[in-house]
């Protein structure tokens, strides 16, 4: 798992990157459910970050229902995902969006703008 995260110096806080690309495979498939991630000192140690920006991508993919940490074990990727309701999972993509948009210099504005615009040529 570790071979495919990479991180850039692009603005995006490190922990949202690295939340991102796990929550990525496992949606993808790459991460099966039931499977342990490496421990988060092995991250640390392995894309030279620190701990505790690791610890806060592992917790934020706890909250949002993708992993499970079991004391003495490890984090493994949860065996059925919590349902969300669709607001719910609307505002988590909205905020992700937005904080990439804000990295790249664009407005929620104009970003809202483009959405709307695209929504009207998509059937």
């Amino acid at each position: 798992m570790l071979d495919g995260l990479t991180l850039q110096n692009n603005g995006v806080p490190i922990y949202v990157q690295l939340r991102d690309q796990i929550a990525a495979a496992i949606g993808r498939g790459d991460l099966a459910p039931g499977a342990q991630l490496p421990t988060m000192r092995e991250v640390s140690v392995q894309l030279a970050i620190d701990l505790n920006t690791v610890q806060r991508a592992y917790a934020e993919l706890e909250a949002e229902g993708l992993l499970v940490k079991v004391q003495g074990r490890g984090s493994f990727v949860v065996e059925k995902p919590k349902p969300r309701s669709r607001a719910a999972e609307i505002e988590i993509l909205a905020a992700k969006v937005a904080a990439q948009v804000q990295v790249a210099g664009v407005s929620l504005e104009e970003l809202a703008v483009a959405l709307h615009e695209l929504a009207k040529r998509t059937p």
